[in-house]
């Protein structure tokens, strides 16, 4: 998952690798996605207040459902840890993925690492 991620964030998007690597990975659920041999090809991560963080899609997977996979497996996650919505940093050009899995952008872009993001937000149905 490591290398997924330096190849993605670091090597591809120029994320400077000391804000790559934080001590929010150790309390983390980390999601991965394999491909049919079982090579890494996508990963993600859910932190204990129910943000989704270190979404990452390896460039040869994107647009096959890999992300769309993921973040349904990060919703479920959450649901079942109990929490009644997730928060993300999406980047810009993420935003209208995000949205058609019903997540709604809050407050103006900002950057972070240097990248255009925009903070989102999906609140789950309250049981009754």
């Amino acid at each position: 998952m490591s290398a997924m991620r330096r190849a993605v964030f670091i090597d591809e998007q120029g994320v400077p690798e000391a804000l790559e690597w934080d001590e929010q990975d150790a309390a983390s659920l980390h999601l991965l996605a394999t491909g049919a041999d079982g090579t890494p090809i996508g990963c993600a991560r859910l932190l204990p207040d129910g943000h989704i963080g270190r979404m990452a899609v390896l460039p040869a997977w994107r647009g096959q459902g890999v992300g769309r996979a993921l973040l349904a497996a990060a919703i479920r996650a959450a649901q079942a840890q109990g929490h009644t919505a997730l928060q993300l940093s999406a980047q810009i050009h993420a935003a209208g993925f995000y949205e058609v899995a019903g997540f709604v952008a809050e407050g103006e872009a900002y950057a972070e690492a240097g990248i255009p993001h925009v903070a989102m937000r999906l609140d789950f149905p309250q049981k009754r």
